[in-house]
């Protein structure tokens, strides 16, 4: 392995923000990744799997450990029965397999065309947009257990998906490793345009081939400043920084007496309900552009907060809090952010001990 020291990783990202890694190598193989793996056991030291680096925030001091950048590469696809199968390797980059697949007329991620990061990271999320997410068509996720060094296949079920969740950021956190990710897609099938900005792109009647409705989708994106394009302020950040709350049913009551009116909602399962985070932080006040020092949020969408340049890690914190007690003070609903705190203790960590292993 060729580990690297004081590797800066504020390149590795779409912030932009970052100190260095203490120790920084990539793996191109499973065998690659068990041995840095160990490296970092040996030395008793913290490690970061890193992705593609576009749903995470690193601290200004940067990560004091190992950082492993999963770097495995393929991709394979075979007719079965019930559609076709396509195995990707999890460093290969999300948007150039969602363009292979609309290419092939393939159906099932079409919505989620312009998301940035690497396919490792899709499960990890449970990556949604548009009325797609990419739990629908999994079949099988290749982990490599960091208990036991040992590699496994699990299925959909044994994932645990749910909303921007999965056992691996939640009750297996730090235990697994992506290294492929299989999705069952579906040939000569229609898109998904359950979107209502998906809808208006199309004229009624028409029926887009999927590749027109990938095209539509990073528009709109872009219209948003959710699309990476060099030289845009707004494409400094993490996508969606916070998440949509889900709230009880009791509490939506509560809510809407209060505020006088129903706010909008979704159906998030049996007795709850989910709002729109864009829509509560505007309502509390900050809307598109706001900006609070050198951090501020994007121009074209409220749930961004971006980089305006120069920006520090601290100064996304502090933007966060803010908007965060807002929300809190005028609706009673509090935000969770999205991306991943690498190198962060304390306050700023959130609840809980400092994890010794994390994942972007």
């Amino acid at each position: 392995m060729d580990i690297r020291e004081n590797v800066a990783l504020a390149p590795f990202t779409t912030f932009g923000i970052g100190g260095p890694a203490r120790w920084f190598v990539e793996a191109g193989s499973e065998e690659e990744i068990v041995e840095a793996v160990g490296w970092a056991r040996e030395r008793n030291v913290p490690l970061f799997v890193l992705g593609g680096g576009s749903n995470l925030l690193v601290s200004d001091a940067g990560f004091d450990g190992l950082v492993l950048r999963v770097a495995l590469r393929g991709i394979d696809s075979t007719e079965e029965w019930g559609g076709r199968l396509y195995r990707v390797a999890a460093g290969e980059n999300w948007d150039e397999f969602v363009s292979l697949a609309v290419k092939e007329d393939c159906a099932g991620v079409e919505c989620l065309a312009g998301i940035p990061g690497t396919v490792g990271g899709t499960p990890v999320q449970n990556v949604g947009a548009y009325g797609q997410e990419v739990s629908e068509t999994i079949e099988r996720v290749r982990v490599l257990d960091l208990e036991s060094l040992t590699s496994a296949e699990m299925t959909a079920a044994e994932c645990g998906f749910a909303y921007r969740c999965s056992i691996f950021n939640s009750t297996a956190r730090g235990r697994f490793l992506v290294t492929r990710v299989d999705y069952r897609l579906c040939p000569g099938g229609a898109a998904n345009l359950r979107y209502a900005d998906l809808q208006k792109a199309f004229a009624e009647g028409i029926s887009p081939s999927l590749v027109e409705v990938a095209a539509a989708v990073r528009k709109i994106r872009q219209a948003k400043g959710m699309l990476l394009v060099d030289g845009d302020v707004d494409c400094h950040s993490a996508g969606s920084f916070f998440k949509n709350p889900v709230i009880s049913k009791a509490q939506f009551y509560e809510l809407s007496k209060s505020f006088g009116a129903e706010p909008p909602h979704y159906p998030a399962g049996e007795g709850f309900v989910k709002l729109p985070a864009a829509w509560l932080i505007e309502r509390a006040g900050f809307s598109k552009g706001f900006a609070l020092g050198r951090a501020g949020i994007s121009s074209r969408h409220t749930l961004a907060l971006v980089n305006r340049g120069g920006a520090k890690a601290v100064d996304l914190l502090e933007l966060r809090d803010l908007i965060a007690a807002g929300v809190e003070a005028k609706f009673g609903v509090g935000l969770q952010m999205e991306p991943v705190l690498v190198g962060f203790e304390g306050r700023e960590q959130g609840p809980g001990k400092r994890e010794r292993l994390m994942f972007d």
